[in-house]
């Protein structure tokens, strides 16, 4: 079975939106570890899904870092 890589981009009722390769894909909410939050990183293999807290950081990293290059004078 595939494994997909995406990042949650929101939840809405009883979905959640993850995007992947920039594209956004619905998937049944009850499949998502109770701890899972926007911006997680996420494996998803069939109907499981496991968050990568490790590469969560990581990308919240890179983000912030490129943040500050913006408004840096």
């Amino acid at each position: 079975m595939k494994k997909v890589k995406g990042i949650i981009d929101r939840f809405e009722e009883e979905f959640a939106v993850v995007e992947i390769e920039g594209k956004t894909k619905d998937y049944p909410k009850d499949i998502f570890p109770r701890d899972a939050e926007v911006g997680d990183v996420v494996y998803i293999t069939g109907n499981k899904v496991t968050v990568d807290k490790h590469e969560t950081k990581k990308r919240e990293k890179e983000i912030e870092d490129l943040m500050n290059e913006l408004w840096e004078d």
